[in-house]
């Protein structure tokens, strides 16, 4: 059967909504859930454990903190404990499944997934799916919004507290990272996504190349030398036209066919140890339709298949 090799999975779901500056993230978990996201993997052979939600403050109950990375304290105690959750799941022979929520629940996640792997000297590749690179530093953001700084972080560089959270940086070689999908960053972003030795996929990339080849490509660096990869999916990296609910929207994205088409190619290759999918925003979807794309996007992955 197609899909990762864990048929047992465990659905955790982070509130989170203080990486970003427009409220509303923090309903996600919620959205995916009632658009069925339990009853689909079922349906595709898969025993499902729901965990509930990782409790997070909401904003308006705490001091935003330093400006160049606001909620710093509140997002990393957060953080520490999607850590133990995530690698509690893998440590049990489930694959977890994140439902955020605001992208800073990356560090997190991928934090517990490379640990689960580094206690057995392993390491673990990315496919990080984004209209935005997401590797600004409290040093180069514009915003102060950890939200887009996950990444960077991920590969150790940033805020000490969160870059080494778990004790260790960085949680993934960027040779073993595919960045698919980005179109709007920074400047200064730019300058350290080029310097930072991953394989970046631009729209650009993905309309000359083809999304077939450019996922081919990606799962084979993101393979190379480790036990797996994880999946972090950023519903803006899709089209706005297809996902109207989330923050950030960014023309020119990921179409509904090619979307499917890289999460089926994914579970396709078996390789997948772990999956998150972040920012959907229901006060801004019409109807839970984003909802329900996150749900086909989450089924794609998992092994669900036209034949």
């Amino acid at each position: 059967m197609k899909g990762p090799l864990a048929r047992r999975v465990r659905i955790i779901g982070v509130p989170m909504d203080l990486g970003a500056d427009r409220r509303g993230v923090d309903m996600g978990p919620s959205g995916i859930r009632i658009a069925g996201v339990a009853e689909m993997l079922r349906r595709l052979g898969y025993s499902v454990v729901d965990a509930g939600d990782v409790p997070v403050p909401v904003p308006e109950s705490r001091d935003p903190g330093p400006a160049r990375a606001k909620y710093l304290t509140e997002i990393r105690e957060a953080c520490e404990t999607i850590r133990e959750l995530v690698r509690g799941a893998l440590g049990a022979g489930e694959c977890p499944i994140v439902l955020g929520g605001d992208h800073s629940i990356a560090i997190g996640t991928i934090t517990g997934v490379a640990e689960h792997h580094r206690a057995r000297n392993e390491r673990v590749g990315l496919i990080w799916v984004d209209a935005h690179a997401d590797m600004n530093t409290p040093d180069t953001s514009p915003t102060g919004n950890v939200h887009g700084m996950p990444l960077a972080h991920v590969l150790g560089m940033g805020e000490p507290s969160l870059a080494r959270l778990g004790g260790f940086a960085p949680k993934v070689a960027p040779e073993n990272v595919a960045l698919i999908g980005i179109r709007d960053l920074d400047e200064k972003e730019k300058e350290t996504v080029r310097g930072s030795g991953v394989n970046a996929y631009t729209m650009r990339d993905i309309d000359e190349r083809g999304m077939g080849a450019v996922i081919s490509e990606s799962i084979q660096k993101a393979s190379a030398g480790t036990a797996g990869f994880h999946v972090s999916f950023d519903l803006d990296g899709m089209d706005p036209a297809v996902v109207p609910g989330v923050g950030t929207p960014v023309k020119g994205g990921i179409d509904w066919r090619e979307g499917n088409l890289l999460l089926e190619a994914i579970a396709d290759s078996r390789r997948m140890t772990s999956f998150e999918i972040a920012e959907l925003n229901p006060i801004l979807d019409i109807r839970n339709e984003s909802g329900r794309v996150a749900v086909d996007m989450i089924a794609s992955a998992f092994g669900k298949s036209i034949l």
